[in-house]
């Protein structure tokens, strides 16, 4: 570590404090070691020391860039730490510090955080700090800002608060199956599902050998960018062609999607259960297009018992598409495929989709043996 460069990385969590004790030392657990396992992978060697309500980080190189990919950090600073909380040191250690911090004109404020009973006043520090740093004090919108926090025996100090992405650490809420269509929308909701802290397994559904590859491969590049928010990725993929082309001749036309998507549920029930996950997510974002009507949601989830969460429901399309660009997915998303429900897209498909027709048709077609074939010829691939 450089003279005079920031120490320690000063990590700070939000809903964490909701829990209880217990749940509370579980997830802090498991946000440290997730964010070792992206310092790991990095190659960044670190250790931690806690306290409660920060985490305090020890990487021997800037760990920026990975920490902006952890969920549960709400934001982190990096920081000086000084092995004191003595007045007289901590205003020599900044008047040598941050001379010239403040240039000429600009403005400034001392925001400081004490934590303890110390022989001086949080406005008492503020105020001897502020005498030696140049410009003029504005609290309200300052042009620059000097952070102190004096906790226990040690004094932390810093100039940023970098945001972090929030939510919970990833697996401190179980696993989940995520349909990973190839699309824009999927991968965001994979990311939601993330930031709720769950373990994902991706679920991709596709038509090879009627068409290419192209939707596979842009699934794996897809669930290689989403490999740096969580480790351990399964990517499993399932060969639909039987199914589509068993109810394109059975079925009327109208009803195809609906089919299509009780069918998939059925396999990533079945998929869900063997993985020991708890619920299944979807991309789907309400009458986007036709299968995402609340009756057709509705009649589509009737198929099985497990939970189906669409964290994308309330969204429009720019901002599914702006969340798709700012996590990396949205360039592959866009890349051209072809699409295993779009193979056999009807022109005019159902928008109210009953409950009653749908399972009278599924009666007659005898789908479970294909589904069950289908899951034998399942292909995993892990992804790091």
């Amino acid at each position: 570590m450089k003279k005079n460069s920031p120490q320690v990385y000063l990590i700070r969590y939000g809903e964490l404090f909701l829990k209880s004790d217990f749940v509370f030392r579980q997830f802090e657990k498991k946000l440290k070691a997730n964010i070792s396992w992206l310092l790991n992978k990095k190659g960044i060697k670190h250790y931690f020391e806690t306290e409660r309500g920060r985490i305090f980080l020890f990487p021997e190189k800037d760990p920026t860039q990975e920490l902006k990919k952890v969920f549960g950090i709400v934001s982190f600073s990096p920081a000086f730490c000084l092995p004191t909380t003595k007045l007289s040191e901590i205003k020599k250690f900044c008047q040598k510090t941050f001379k010239g911090f403040v240039k000429k004109k600009e403005t400034f404020a001392i925001r400081v955080k004490k934590v303890g009973t110390l022989p001086y006043s949080s406005l008492k520090l503020a105020e001897e700090i502020g005498r030696v740093v140049e410009g003029k004090v504005n609290l309200e919108n300052p042009k620059k800002e000097i952070f102190i926090e004096v906790r226990g025996n040690k004094t932390y100090i810093f100039t940023e608060i970098f945001p972090g992405l929030g939510g919970l650490p990833v697996s401190s809420s179980g696993k989940v199956i995520s349909f990973l269509s190839g699309g824009i929308d999927s991968p965001v909701s994979s990311f939601l599902a993330m930031k709720r802290g769950c373990q994902v397994v991706f679920l991709h559904f596709h038509s090879f050998p009627l068409v290419s590859k192209k939707s596979i491969e842009k699934c794996q590049k897809i669930v290689k960018i989403l490999s740096d928010y969580q480790p351990k990725n399964k990517l499993i993929l399932v060969p639909f062609q039987k199914i589509q082309t068993h109810l394109k001749t059975k079925a009327s036309a109208k009803y195809l999607i609906v089919l299509y998507r009780r069918s998939m549920l059925r396999v990533g029930q079945k998929i869900a259960k063997k993985e020991n996950a708890k619920a299944i997510f979807t991309g789907e974002s309400l009458a986007q297009v036709s299968s995402q009507t609340l009756a057709n949601l509705a009649t589509i989830e009737e198929a099985v018992k497990i939970p189906i969460l669409r964290p994308l429901i309330g969204m429009d399309k720019q901002e599914i598409v702006d969340l798709a660009k700012k996590i990396g997915t949205y360039e592959v998303s866009i890349l051209p495929q072809e699409d295993c429900c779009q193979l056999f897209v009807p022109k005019h498909p159902a928008t109210q989709a009953r409950v009653e027709i749908i399972k009278k048709i599924e009666k007659k077609l005898n789908l479970k043996n294909l589904e069950k074939e289908i899951l034998k010829e399942k292909e995993e691939i892990l992804i790091e």
